[in-house]
């Protein structure tokens, strides 16, 4: 990534998804610092998340710059495709 003020993610999550580990282990080693939404500890927050997902119910649930790129499957695609750190830069 480059040196640049990155854009900001949002990533909604849930305790003991390995899923939502995986992707925060992702962004955390390309030293993303994202905002957190457990939905279990703020379940106010999930109908946030299905209508900012367009009806996607499971998590995790990534947004990069209010852009909705979708769950770990779809974050790791964008790293292996090489389009993930542009994406995330400003």
């Amino acid at each position: 990534m480059t040196d640049a003020t990155p854009k900001p993610v949002v990533i909604y999550t849930s305790p003991l998804c390995g899923f939502c580990t995986a992707a925060k282990r992702l962004l955390a080693k390309k030293g993303v610092t994202f905002e957190e939404i457990d939905i279990w500890a703020a379940p106010d927050r999930k109908p946030e998340m299905i209508q900012r997902a367009h009806g996607s119910r499971t998590v995790p649930q990534i947004f990069i710059d209010e852009e909705h790129i979708g769950g770990c499957d779809e974050l790791y695609a964008l790293e292996r495709a090489g389009k993930l750190d542009p994406m995330l830069a400003a």
